[in-house]
């Protein structure tokens, strides 16, 4: 039998930067009883991006904070870690 269920995440931002989000998708995944599937996640805001890593080493967060900075100079004092 085919099930599915639907969710809004609403992550609060202060600004640029990388916000981390897994823990509370695997918690609505655990409540909701799956056992395997697909997520589909949409971001509704047009200046987010969303970006998938393993972050098995901790120094990947920071190389793409430094790569954003670069790509945009505009702002990027403000650029900080959650």
């Amino acid at each position: 039998m085919l099930k599915q269920a639907c969710h809004e995440l609403i992550i609060a931002t202060r600004g640029r930067g990388l916000y981390p989000f897994t823990a509370r998708v695997e918690s609505l995944l655990e409540q909701s009883g799956f056992q395997t599937g697909t997520v589909t996640l949409h971001l509704q805001h047009t200046s987010a991006s969303l970006l998938i890593q393993e972050n098995a080493d901790p120094e990947v967060c920071r190389d793409l904070e430094r790569f954003f900075a670069r790509l945009s100079r505009a702002g990027a004092s403000r650029l900080r870690r959650p």
